[in-house]
């Protein structure tokens, strides 16, 4: 009877030591290894993450990213490259690759119930909402205008979700591609309008030049928080990008300049899309209100 019961504890034993050998490698074992951070990121997503007239990866994400970057450099004490994957869809796709490993974090996301179950996300950077692009002098805006209406949005978009919920007579078109092809097909005729987060459709009516359209309602339908999806069980790697987050708001706030410089960039008066400096000041403050003040680093 010991001798069973020692072989049973032994096989026990072993198998716990298995599954602990092969353990899942966590996003800042693998970097320390790889040197290197993959980043899943759209290359359309104007002010977010896009490629310029440069050819060059850019936009408030991607410069939050590259804060993250030089965060987990003097975490390892090592120089990292970040490496961009190209994303096309919104949701479904992202959180793929960051489960099977392909990706180590994707930004511009939109939390969801049902997308936390998979992925977890990072403190919110940017505050916008569902809204519409459509021809100028179109009377669309109201859930009432919209039934009947064909409205286009991205494939596997929070935007589609949140149409059928205002208008459940509204007709949803997904559509496959660039944002910039999504709007394309409303200049073409084929839809009403176009539905989808305000920021990100101001950023492409401004980098279009497009004067023929218009945007509505002056209210979203929806409000949200934009933050980064990281894969989850790595605690550490989550806490990093938190506190890179959390120190540029601060820095904002507080009128350092590198993260004001960085923010107007794409937000400031002369930046791609212009938001009141004071609506800015508000969202980061009510996000740091749950955290605690960051020391300043001496120079």
């Amino acid at each position: 009877m010991y001798k069973k019961l020692s072989i049973a504890l032994l096989g026990m034993l072993t198998t716990l030591a298995l599954s602990t050998t092969v353990k899942a490698e966590t996003v800042i074992e693998k970097v320390t290894r790889t040197g290197e951070l993959t980043v899943g990121g759209r290359t359309d997503l104007v002010p977010y993450s896009y490629i310029n007239d440069k050819k060059e990866w850019v936009g408030y994400s991607a410069d939050i990213l590259m804060l993250l970057a030089e965060e987990l450099e003097k975490q390892i004490g090592k120089p990292i490259t970040v490496r961009v994957v190209e994303q096309k869809g919104y949701g479904d796709e992202r959180i793929a690759q960051l489960e099977r490993g392909e990706i180590d974090i994707a930004c511009e996301s939109q939390f969801t119930w049902d997308r936390d179950r998979f992925v977890d996300f990072t403190t919110s950077y940017s505050l916008s909402g569902i809204r519409l692009v459509s021809k100028k002098g179109s009377q669309l805006g109201s859930p009432e205008s919209l039934a009947g209406k064909r409205v286009a949005v991205g494939e596997d978009s929070l935007a589609g979700q949140v149409i059928k919920l205002v208008q459940p007579k509204a007709i949803v078109v997904p559509v496959k591609g660039k944002t910039e092809d999504i709007v394309a097909i409303l200049r073409q005729g084929r839809v009403d309008a176009v539905a989808g987060d305000s920021i990100i459709l101001a950023g492409l009516v401004a980098k279009l030049g497009l004067k023929d359209v218009q945007m509505s309602p002056v209210e979203p339908y929806a409000r949200y928080g934009l933050a980064c999806m990281v894969p989850q069980n790595n605690p550490a790697f989550l806490r990093l990008a938190n506190l890179t987050i959390a120190k540029m708001m601060q820095g904002y706030v507080f009128g350092d300049k590198q993260y004001v410089d960085m923010v107007n960039k794409w937000f400031g008066p002369q930046g791609v899309v212009e938001i009141e400096p004071d609506i800015l000041r508000t969202f980061f403050k009510m996000i740091l209100l749950t955290q605690e003040q960051i020391p300043p680093t001496k120079p």
